[in-house]
């Protein structure tokens, strides 16, 4: 991936989303310009979403999660997050906390 742009690094929105692709090792393989225009600010969430059709639930809460934090038009149900393990959630609740803290 490219060098994260230093408004998008520092963006509400953006930075809960950055902090769990860079963090999470299925995610991390996702982050690329296929599914990532870092210069318009936008993510391809239908792809992704495509793309995680397979993932297992707790793979696909975090990148629910993340698409949720990044725009709420993408729903995401909390009571998954016991899917996750402890080391998960402790970067799902880090990304809250950015978005919402």
């Amino acid at each position: 991936m490219a060098t994260i742009p230093v408004h998008l690094a520092n963006d509400r929105y953006w930075k809960p989303v950055i902090h769990l692709f860079q963090n999470n090792s299925k995610l991390q393989r996702y982050f690329n310009t296929k599914y990532f225009n870092l210069e318009s600010g936008t993510i391809s969430s239908v792809a992704l979403k495509r793309k995680a059709a397979p993932w297992s639930s707790s793979e696909k809460f975090l990148l629910n999660l993340a698409l949720h934090l990044y725009n709420e038009r993408n729903k995401v149900n909390l009571s998954d997050m016991d899917y996750l393990d402890d080391s998960n959630k402790k970067i799902a609740l880090e990304a809250i906390s950015m978005r919402f803290g």
